[in-house]
């Protein structure tokens, strides 16, 4: 009998947040609507999947004499039961092996690799709340922040957890169990959003945080389906309850120290995150000489959430450029195009060992925010490549995309 250690995803656990396919340099992670699943030709145990996984579900194993396929690991609502072969099971492979290591580092060329926080980032709590015990919050206020005519609904969210203890970090996101089951009698699936207000809460002295949810819809056949999660919570009014996991994630975190200079790049609600560290700045350290600059895309003005807010913000505090590419009368503008023009301040800023890089938003972004460093780098004597790899190296380089 030939056995081999198969690397498996638990869907219980799972929360669909995408980081594990995000991570794995060799593509070996999918998904569909149901649940993500690990194709054994392809997965090596490299494991860089393993310890950016905020619940765990990754960190799975069974020794099996016939593999599953990606067919059986798609309809499973649980993971299988270990079989008993009445043996040892098999070593995993070790990822110093020259085969494992040649694949590394064919894969990680420049960029991708294991992630890691600032090196004077706070200590981030993880995984207190989950599916099976989740926190109860209120919601505590709920506007809109986009206007009524815009095509973006996007809205602030105030969630207060009363006397339970929910500490979260800027960076960190949490998740909304939308009630009910699905249309075969599943829970639905845990729903991640990031956190838009810093550590001490939306309102300081009060146990809350705020989110930035934009109602979501997308066409299924000739009917048009609004977003489970999305509608729930931009639906709820103020005092009604809502179900709450996490905190989640351990390295998309703000540094702490004051003279730390930090790009932030984004899209839409991808802007949650920065609100929360510019908050953070410009509440606790408002005297700090590290630099702030955004750059935040939209359509139009009326699509881009807290906008007013922004345009009232100091200099001082936070170099702001905000873009849009569907003006009236101008040309179509996207914040790769606005970086290019401020291309002498970010080569500036990419020399010191004290600049951080976030980027947050649409998946479709990043690529073109990549090919604006390589352009800059190169009109100003840097090497993107070795920049980029270095960055990731000292947990300065952040990427959260969907």
């Amino acid at each position: 009998m030939s056995l081999i250690r198969q690397h498996l995803i638990d869907p219980e656990v799972c929360i669909r947040c995408n980081t594990c396919e995000e991570t794995c340099p060799i593509d070996a992670i999918t998904h569909n609507e149901d649940n993500y699943v690990v194709d054994v030709d392809k997965c090596k145990f490299c494991r860089d999947c393993i310890s950016p996984c905020p619940t765990g579900a990754i960190d799975n194993w069974r020794t099996v004499e016939t593999p599953y396929d990606l067919a059986a690991q798609f309809s499973w609502d649980e993971l299988p039961e270990q079989e008993d072969y009445g043996e040892e099971a098999p070593d995993l492979p070790d990822a110093n092996e020259p085969d494992a290591s040649d694949l590394l580092q064919t894969a990680h060329a420049g960029e991708g690799g294991k992630v890691l926080p600032p090196f004077s980032a706070a200590h981030p709590y993880v995984n207190l709340y989950t599916r099976d015990r989740p926190v109860t919050a209120r919601v505590a206020g709920n506007y809109r922040l986009t206007a009524a005519e815009a095509g973006s609904d996007i809205h602030h969210i105030v969630l207060d957890f009363g006397p339970t203890p929910f500490p979260v970090l800027e960076g960190q996101s949490i998740g909304i169990i939308p009630p009910g089951t699905d249309d075969q009698g599943k829970p639905h699936h845990v729903r991640l959003y990031s956190v838009a207000s810093p550590r001490d809460g939306e309102r300081p002295g009060y146990n809350n945080l705020a989110l930035t949810v934009k109602r979501t819809r997308h066409e299924a056949g000739d009917s048009v389906v609004q977003g489970l999660a999305s509608n729930f919570i931009c639906d709820r009014a103020k005092g009604d309850e809502v179900q709450v996991t996490g905190p989640f994630g351990s390295t998309f975190l703000m540094p702490n120290h004051p003279d730390a200079n930090i790009i932030m790049i984004c899209t839409g609600t991808g802007a949650a995150p920065f609100r929360a560290m510019t908050e953070r700045r410009r509440r606790a350290q408002p005297d700090a000489p590290g630099k702030l600059l955004l750059f935040f895309g939209a359509r139009t003005p009326e699509e881009l959430p807290y906008f007013g807010p922004l345009t009232r913000l100091p200099k001082e505090l936070i170099d702001a450029e905000l873009v849009f590419s569907r003006l009236a009368d101008q040309p179509k503008e996207y914040v790769q195009d606005r970086m290019r023009k401020r291309g002498d301040d970010l080569a500036e800023l990419l020399r010191s060992a004290m600049t951080h890089v976030y980027i947050c938003g649409l998946k479709g972004m990043e690529q073109g925010v990549e090919a604006a460093f390589r352009d800059i780098c190169r009109e100003h004597g840097l090497d993107w490549a070795e920049q980029s790899a270095e960055m990731r190296r000292t947990g300065r380089y952040h990427v959260e995309t969907y």
